[in-house]
């Protein structure tokens, strides 16, 4: 049962605080694979660990309450959890979804859901007549990011969510970006919440995890159902650094937005960057529907160069971040979406959504931000030198 404390106090006093057995101030790691069972007709809670496991069932029950929800899912990575969501589905269905969603994402639904007779539409979600005009007689789920990947455009949760109420479908949230932290999109009206837990969640660098949280309980069933049977489930292992990972959440979050929001202002002011996109600027066209429905915008933005050759001369320069995939870490990682989070798509789908080959994505750490802006500053001036700029 959820408690009355703030948000960063409930990271750290819930259920799990302590073994009731031992008093031990972390969540056991028990790595038995099947459990004795002293009954022929009647089991116990847990028989295979597949199904269920106590330190899994820990990391579960966390994130759920989290996201004010009742039952949690913990998967092997962040796109076991949305692909087994996407299971919910049937042949013939249809699904209506971000046009600038993840790149794996995209891969599922284009690549796999498509050879089961599942179709869908790309849309842009913070157009709501663009969005019920896709809508179809068998659409069944709305899938949603927010903020997007990676131009960070900001969809309108409530209105989408009572807008697959009124045809009957669900509404899928992948909330990686901001964490319930920041954004609780089941308080919002939607159904299910996917996390890659890899990033913001665990915050280290050190797990791949993906998370599902539903608070209707006749859905959790029915995901609970296909986690057992796809059986993509976390190892132990990683659902204890992921459940201490959680545990600095809010301070990881504060910091990490604190300095974005420093970052992002300073860049959108140098005369080498063309476009900053980040939704806690006011001229962002959905700034007021972020401050609506997040208490944040977040630690990650993107930001564009003049060309390709600057973009790959400012890469070469930067010291500081890790230039690699992935984001939500403790260090800042600076991603290049067109060969990395976004590889999936063809140069024209990602042409089409603005992905240009001059996009960067920086997800910021917990490094001091003037650090970040003088490492930034010494790497666009040395781009200055060598294009003339």
């Amino acid at each position: 049962m959820s408690t009355p404390y703030t948000f960063e106090t409930k990271l750290l006093h819930n259920k799990h605080k302590f073994d009731p057995e031992t008093g031990a101030v972390s969540v056991p790691i028990q790595h038995a694979s099947t459990f004795h069972q002293k009954d022929i007709d009647e089991f116990g809670k847990y028989d295979y660990s597949r199904s269920l496991n106590p330190t899994r069932e820990a990391l579960e029950e966390v994130v759920a309450e989290l996201e004010d929800g009742t039952h949690g899912f913990a998967f092997s990575s962040g796109m076991a959890a949305i692909s087994t969501a996407f299971l919910l589905l049937s042949q013939g269905d249809h699904v209506v979804i971000s046009e600038d969603v993840y790149g794996g994402t995209y891969r599922m639904v284009t690549t796999v859901l498509n050879r089961f007779g599942i179709d869908h539409t790309f849309v842009d979600m913070t157009n709501l007549e663009a969005v019920e005009a896709a809508v179809l007689p068998n659409t069944k789920v709305f899938y949603v990011e927010t903020p997007s990947n990676p131009l960070l455009k900001v969809t309108d949760i409530e209105a989408i969510s009572l807008l697959a109420k009124k045809y009957n479908a669900w509404t899928f949230v992948d909330n990686t970006f901001l964490t319930p932290a920041l954004q609780k999109p089941l308080t919002l009206g939607a159904d299910v919440v996917l996390h890659s837990a890899t990033k913001f969640l665990s915050g280290h660098s050190d797990v791949i995890a993906g998370v599902a949280v539903v608070k209707d309980p006749s859905l959790a069933k029915q995901i609970g159902y296909l986690q057992n049977s796809f059986g993509a489930v976390l190892g132990v292992q990683d659902c204890w650094l992921l459940l201490r990972g959680i545990k600095t959440l809010h301070v990881r979050m504060k910091h990490s937005s604190d300095g974005a929001r420093i970052i992002a202002e300073h860049l959108r002011n140098h005369p080498l960057i063309k476009k900053v996109h980040y939704p806690g600027f006011e001229d962002h066209p959905q700034y007021a529907i972020q401050r609506k429905q997040a208490s944040n915008p977040g630690a990650v933005f993107s930001f564009e160069l003049h060309s390709e050759e600057a973009m790959r001369t400012f890469v070469e320069n930067v010291k500081l971040p890790v230039f690699a995939v992935s984001l939500g870490a403790v260090e800042s990682i600076l991603s290049y979406p067109a060969k990395m989070s976004h590889a999936a798509m063809d140069p024209a789908a990602r042409a089409e959504r603005g992905i240009t080959d001059a996009l960067l994505r920086l997800s910021v750490g917990l490094e001091n931000p003037q650090d970040l802006i003088n490492d930034f500053e010494a790497a666009l001036k040395k781009t200055a030198e060598l294009h003339y700029i």
